[in-house]
């Protein structure tokens, strides 16, 4: 798989509000706090700097962030049936091709997550069969983001329900490997093509070891 290049300045932020964050949480001193909290306006600064979102909108984002900063989870589920694999577009990335799924919720194991996500988005109830990959967000996405992010996938099938679309996606669509939509029309930060060809192995070939990194 091919990795992606992450700005240098993305990664400064980051590690900046992990100190920064990790400070505010664990320190009693309260010279060290506002010291901490300087950190995190600098962080914001930076990455307004670099964006288009204002300073404000990123240090509402970092504060509310509690205690030390880790990966987010996002889960996507490869739903297969006869074939072919289901597909929904993204209205809030412009109506982009993506696998369902989404930000894991606290409270759902990961398999629990994608069944929730597949069914909201599709209003089909699906079985996860295996965890075929676990990926860094950030070695595979053009687009990059603010958060660090994990991205789980999951093979499924299909146990029941009826295809539509929902609040989050104006269509659903089964599509062969040979028919699947090309890269640009693909919602980068969820799932690139090349994912999605992967899936179509591990559905194949379910002894795969599941991918990392």
């Amino acid at each position: 798989m091919a990795v992606a290049k992450e700005p240098t300045w993305l990664k400064r932020v980051r590690r900046l509000q992990t100190i920064a964050q990790a400070g505010i949480s664990y320190s009693s001193d309260k010279y060290d706090v506002e010291g901490f909290k300087e950190i995190l306006e600098i962080a914001a600064e930076i990455a307004a700097e670099q964006s288009n979102t204002s300073k404000q909108m990123f240090l509402t984002m970092f504060e509310e962030e509690v205690g030390y900063v880790t990966p987010k989870v996002d889960v996507r589920g490869a739903v297969f049936d006869d074939d072919k694999v289901l597909l929904v577009r993204e209205k809030s990335d412009a109506d982009k091709w993506t696998l369902p799924g989404g930000w894991a919720d606290t409270g759902f194991s990961p398999s629990e997550n994608i069944l929730k996500e597949a069914f909201e988005e599709t209003g089909l109830r699906v079985q996860a069969t295996k965890l075929a990959a676990v990926c860094d967000r950030s070695r595979h996405a053009i687009t990059p983001h603010q958060f660090y992010i994990y991205k789980l996938f999951f093979i499924c099938e299909v146990l029941g329900g009826d295809l539509r679309p929902s609040l989050e996606t104006s269509e659903a669509r089964w599509f062969s490997e040979d028919k699947l939509p090309d890269e640009r029309e693909m919602s980068d930060g969820r799932t690139r093509r090349y994912q999605v060809l992967r899936m179509f192995e591990h559905y194949r070939h379910s002894d795969l070891p599941t991918d990392f990194d």
